[in-house]
């Protein structure tokens, strides 16, 4: 592959997202922003949203509550004749501190890697457009 191809999304989570006690987020929500990395990289790449075809690894490494900003990469690695080998990373780069007030934030000097995946995607070929 001769050109690098990456995407981005940071997102904050909300009270909405906390599904367990302590305002923790469930996991499968981390998931779901690389879910939306993907289809923005396989836009990038064939000018078609594609499918998920399976994630072959996906390892939450450090919990996420409401009110923590994650910003969710994903990189093509591997292309084939319609698949795309992908790899993702979730970081939390901002997190409240109700220890000071209920409106305080912090922006991590070091941000907390809290999810790592791989997973394939694919384009039909009748689909591509690139």
């Amino acid at each position: 592959m001769d050109k690098k191809i990456t995407s981005m999304i940071r997102v904050r989570m909300s009270a909405k997202d906390a599904h367990y006690g302590g305002g923790l987020v469930d996991g499968a929500h981390v998931v779901h922003l690389f879910g939306d990395v993907a289809t923005e990289l396989l836009i990038k790449m064939d000018g078609d949203e594609g499918l998920f075809c399976a994630y072959d690894n996906i390892e939450f490494t450090a919990p996420v509550h409401a009110g923590d900003f994650i910003e969710a990469t994903g990189e093509i690695v591997e292309v084939g004749n319609t698949s795309r080998k992908m790899v993702f990373e979730a970081k939390k780069v901002i997190c409240p501190r109700p220890d000071v007030n209920e409106s305080a934030a912090d922006f991590l000097d070091e941000p907390v890697v809290v999810c790592r995946a791989s997973g394939t995607c694919v384009v039909p070929k009748e689909f591509k457009r690139k």
